[in-house]
């Protein structure tokens, strides 16, 4: 249940890595660092890594801002039922597409650099030992979900849409799959413009704009659906484009792959696939669980907010991006303490700008769900819940990331596993009496769970203090200034629009007033620094 936007992949075993018969190489940093010259070209590939973070980060705003314009239009246009429907026929295909994929995707974003582009390489190989077997299983799960249809949809819809919205969600798949693949591979032989394009502009920007004109034409539930699925086709055609010219596909590159073609990259795949699914899943479990038990109604108001609550991740996933090779590239060399002071730094930047959003989600609930209209007010319990959960998520960072790049997934599944099941065992004890308050508090159980056994995991591993004084004085500092301005302006104002404008007006000079000490201005410096694209 690692939140959205983890964007890592494991440390792969030494007899994988091409270049593991050069004693000097390391399987995740490449040639190790022994000389000028290979000092000059890792001062390099940092430069590098900045700018795709930048990037990343850019990308992930962009992406987080048009997701919560189409929230907006989903809710407000189709009111709690439709969107309670709509939510659901989304969860059915990220979660199913997400186990389809089989952890091919970040297999290709692992195998590809490895391998020899062009013509005259044997990178195209890897391409149909992906595509094909994920592709031959979506198939057989999209003919079977398309002819269940009618009996498995009362037990997730209560309209008359329901099996027709099922059949879509169903029938989508393949293309669902075969965008994640493609856009894997384009990810791993094009620059990270590419995927920013087509994963964080394009798709979501058609989305909102094809779901406002199914609204304005009063078409229902379904046709919006069918709108917000289009875009995925044509990230399909784009991402394909893009991939001709670097694998040579239609300069006579060789597909037919090799038998070891199929062992590479299986083999790193599969033990993926249980934790990919995992990641997809994490909120549309408990839509899915709430629409079983509760009812579309309550799983258009847990959806709102929980869209609400991982909005405020968008931070931590931008810079995640931009560090995650750092820190493979220091635990690959053994420097922990220097891995353990770059994600002590990324932390206390993560808890400064994400802590006051949070705490304001939680005091103002009302005030930002009175966005969505009136049928969604009631989410304002379950709001204030998943934000203790978030505050929880983003006081440990990028924790997770920095498991995973220490080559650790199998704790890392470990850590997953026990969130998943937590959310969904107290799901349904507690979601069929509490309907989206329940949904809330078994999936902040979860979250919690996940990160604590990941904290720890991180510690012991690492054999470095990740969570030191400094994090907690920015704890201390965010989490209790926000406190007393929120509640403050809300017993002024009260908890509406009128108290959150007060409250922003407050903390807004409050960091300004901040920014005259030395010690914050360092650390913002620190932060931008690491961020700021340079020339390689």
């Amino acid at each position: 249940m690692r939140r959205p936007g983890t964007g890592t992949t494991p440390a792969v075993p030494r007899q994988l890595d091409r270049r593991a018969a050069d004693p000097g190489a390391h399987p995740s940093t490449g040639p190790a660092v022994t000389d000028g010259a290979d000092a000059a070209g890792g001062a390099g590939e940092v430069r590098r890594s900045a700018r795709s973070g930048a990037v990343g980060l850019v990308g992930a705003a962009v992406n987080g801002a048009l997701g919560f314009l189409l929230t907006v239009v989903i809710v407000r246009g189709f009111g709690t039922d439709g969107s309670g429907a709509l939510f659901t026929a989304i969860g059915v295909v990220s979660i199913l597409g997400a186990i389809c994929c089989a952890g091919a995707d970040t297999a290709l974003v692992w195998a590809l650099p490895r391998r020899r582009p062009g013509v005259d390489g044997d990178a195209a190989r890897l391409l149909p030992v992906a595509l094909l077997p994920v592709l031959g299983l979506t198939g057989l799960v999209a003919a079977v979900g398309t002819l269940t249809a009618d009996r498995l949809a009362p037990v997730f819809f209560a309209g008359s849409d329901g099996p027709t919205l099922l059949r879509l969600a169903f029938l989508a798949l393949p293309v669902t799959v075969a965008m994640t693949v493609l856009l894997a591979a384009v990810r791993a032989v094009r620059p990270v413009t590419a995927v920013v394009g087509i994963q964080y502009v394009l798709v979501p920007l058609a989305r909102p704009v094809l779901l406002l004109a199914t609204v304005a034409t009063g078409a229902g539930v379904a046709v919006g659906f069918g709108g917000w699925l289009l875009p995925v086709a044509l990230a399909v055609v784009a991402a394909a484009v893009l991939l001709v010219r670097p694998l040579g596909l239609l300069a006579g590159a060789r597909l037919r792959p090799d038998r070891a073609d199929w062992r590479t990259l299986w083999g790193f795949a599969l033990p993926r696939a249980v934790s990919a699914a995992i990641d997809a899943s994490s909120m549309w479990v408990g839509v899915l669980l709430t629409a079983a038990l509760a009812g579309a109604d309550e799983s258009g108001v847990f959806g709102a907010v929980g869209r609400y609550a991982l909005a405020g991740l968008l931070i931590m996933q931008g810079l995640r991006v931009a560090v995650a090779p750092q820190l493979s590239r220091l635990l690959g060399q053994g420097r922990t303490a220097e891995a353990a002071l770059v994600y002590r730094r990324v932390t206390v930047v993560t808890i400064l700008l994400s802590w006051p959003a949070y705490l304001l989600l939680a005091v103002f609930a009302p005030a930002f769900l009175s966005l969505f209209g009136d049928g969604f007010t009631a989410g304002a319990a379950p709001l204030a819940v998943l934000a203790g959960a978030m505050l929880v998520n983003s006081g440990v960072g990028i924790v997770q990331t920095m498991l995973l790049m220490s080559g650790n997934s199998a704790r890392h599944l470990q850590a997953t596993l026990v969130g998943l099941a937590l959310t969904v065992g107290l799901g349904f004890l507690l979601v069929p009496g509490h309907g989206a308050l329940g949904a809330a508090y078994a999936w902040t159980a979860g979250v919690v769970a996940e990160n604590v056994l990941a904290a720890v995991a991180a510690r012991v591993v690492i054999g470095e203090p990740l969570l030191t004084r400094s994090v907690g004085w920015a704890a201390a500092g965010a989490g209790g200034g926000a406190a007393v301005v929120a509640v403050l302006s809300a017993l002024v104002a009260g908890r509406g629009v009128a108290g959150l404008a007060v409250a922003l007006v407050a903390l807004a000079v409050a960091a300004a007033g901040l920014l005259l000490d030395r010690r914050v201005r360092r650390t913002v410096r620190a932060a931008v620094t690491m961020l700021r694209p340079r020339p390689a």
